[in-house]
């Protein structure tokens, strides 16, 4: 079957974010295989289309009037593991990576555990917990290029940054990682710390995209937008968490628009009180992507 055949119109992106936010997809396709990634980045060639990719849908806002191009799902989730060798597809969980890395006393992925992200999406956006970044100990990963070729390379090679990689400036597509890790003894006790104190400090159960900012250096986002009094702060159906002041939640029927504000209001709270400056950390993506801007 033709992959085109797959490929859905006027798709609603809600139920596909952890915010539950987005309009419609004018296309929208699931990929689950390395092949079928390859296939679809031939019809985006051929049919010049713009493109966004998600996995688990956190770290991301659609607009209301949603994505005017192709959303592709990843699926591609599969996991092999060899003696500290952990190869993974990009579709797989983050989190669950952490858990079951860490029940096996193999350490290394621990602070991987409840990040509500794909492996795929963490590659992307290198991310971090605890002092721990997705690039640590990355060894390779398996995408895409622009010519539907499927393309390996270490991750010297990638440009890994606090919260950003190549991947950020390219069209190319991450279908699979590869991890090196090291028997670690409390690797297990390490991963059920982190989680625990996740689940009592950050509101889980609620739909957030995951930490709205990234931190400034030698600060924590969370802690100057509670010191500018800002938690609980409301715009329409959006909401500072009373429990962690770097999420925004939808209490029910919140907006893109409604969170952008949100976002603004507070970023620009916190730069009159304290003159530090809040830098989006959840990607907001546009009904329209402009040509030649990195996706």
């Amino acid at each position: 079957m033709s992959i085109e055949t797959r490929i859905e119109r006027g798709k609603s992106l809600k139920p596909f974010t952890t915010l539950g936010i987005g309009g419609p997809a004018k296309e929208f396709v699931s990929i689950h295989s390395i092949e079928e990634m390859q296939q679809i980045r031939l019809y985006i060639n051929k049919n010049q289309r713009p493109f966004w990719v998600i996995g688990k849908g956190s770290n991301a806002l659609f607009d209301d009037r949603g994505f005017d191009g192709l959303v592709i799902l990843n699926k591609i989730d599969f996991i092999t593991f060899d003696e500290g060798h952990l190869h993974a597809g990009a579709g797989t969980s983050f989190s669950l990576l952490g858990v079951k890395m860490a029940r096996n006393g193999w350490g290394g992925l621990e602070f991987a555990s409840g990040i509500p992200g794909s492996l795929g999406g963490a590659i992307y956006m290198n991310a971090g917990a605890n002092g721990k970044e997705t690039a640590d100990h990355l060894a390779a990963v398996g995408f895409i290029d622009e010519a539907g070729e499927f393309q390996e390379a270490k991750t010297k090679e990638l440009s890994f940054g606090y919260r950003t990689s190549s991947f950020q400036k390219s069209d190319k597509i991450i279908v699979s990682g590869r991890f090196l890790l090291k028997k670690e003894e409390n690797a297990r006790k390490k991963q059920i710390d982190i989680v625990t104190y996740r689940t009592k400090t950050q509101p889980y159960g609620e739909k957030s995209a995951g930490c709205i900012f990234q931190n400034p250096e030698g600060n924590s986002a969370g802690a100057l937008i509670e010191a500018c009094g800002l938690k609980g702060k409301c715009v329409g159906g959006a909401e500072v968490s009373t429990l962690h002041g770097n999420f925004i939640i939808n209490k029910g029927g919140a907006t893109a628009e409604e969170v952008r504000m949100l976002a603004r209001l507070v970023s620009e709270t916190v730069k009159e009180k304290t003159g530090i400056k809040l830098r989006m950390e959840v990607q907001t993506v546009p009904y329209q992507l402009e040509k030649d801007v990195p996706r």
